[in-house]
């Protein structure tokens, strides 16, 4: 269960990854995004390396 749950944390990073990615090459610089990719990344990460940890221990 906890090593899913790491997987879809890092396919979540993977993808903001992707997002933040694609933000920062807009051509139109007045469009403004809602989302913080980056911060959604970087949670994504810390829930995988969590469930990484509890799966190793658990």
């Amino acid at each position: 269960m906890w090593w899913g749950g790491a997987a879809i944390a890092v396919g979540v990073a993977v993808l903001a990854g992707v997002a933040d990615w694609r933000r920062t090459r807009r051509e139109d610089l007045d469009r403004f995004g809602l989302v913080d990719w980056r911060t959604v990344q970087m949670a994504a990460l810390v829930g995988a390396a969590l469930c990484v940890i509890v799966a190793q221990h658990g």
